[in-house]
């Protein structure tokens, strides 16, 4: 496992903090969730081109089923 070390202001510390007990979570638990999150949604631009090949395919798509 990788460890990464920021450094952020003290405004900011403070309303992670508050962020994560909202969500009863350290703020490291809070902030790996996150990362988590932001890293599992799909890529646009291959969203993009995965509709544009269901609809070019679509009457083809719609014989085979």
């Amino acid at each position: 496992m990788t460890r990464i070390i920021i450094e952020i202001d003290d405004n900011k510390s403070a309303i992670l903090e508050d962020k994560a007990k909202k969500f009863g979570l350290l703020p490291e638990q809070f902030v790996t969730a996150s990362i988590e999150d932001l890293i599992s949604q799909p890529d646009p631009h291959l969203e993009v081109a995965m509709r544009r090949v269901l609809s070019k395919n679509k009457d083809l798509y719609e014989r085979l089923a």
